[in-house]
């Protein structure tokens, strides 16, 4: 009987999971050919753009959200040809 039970159900299940998954998948396609542009698109201002924007990472914050005065550790793989800066140099 339990057999049975999970012998009708199973296939109902599979394509429930399909369709679902199949649903998902033509979603993320969509937003994908949304973003390419066509001929005779209007041209639109891109949304999020940070071009010029000064980023600081939460890493360089102190408890009271300031940017550190701690030294940082740095690291430097073997072959690395460049001279190491010093502390004080502005580049």
């Amino acid at each position: 009987m339990r057999s049975e039970l999970f012998a009708t159900l199973l296939p109902l299940v599979y394509g429930a999971c399909f369709l679902g998954l199949l649903w998902q998948a033509f979603k993320i396609m969509s937003r994908g050919f949304a973003a390419v542009p066509r001929p005779g698109d209007q041209p639109r201002a891109p949304r999020g753009d940070r071009t010029g924007r000064l980023t600081i990472h939460p890493e360089l914050l102190d408890a009271d959200g300031q940017l550190t005065r701690d030294d940082l550790l740095t690291v430097r793989f073997s072959g690395d040809n460049e001279q190491p800066a010093s502390p004080n140099d502005p580049s």
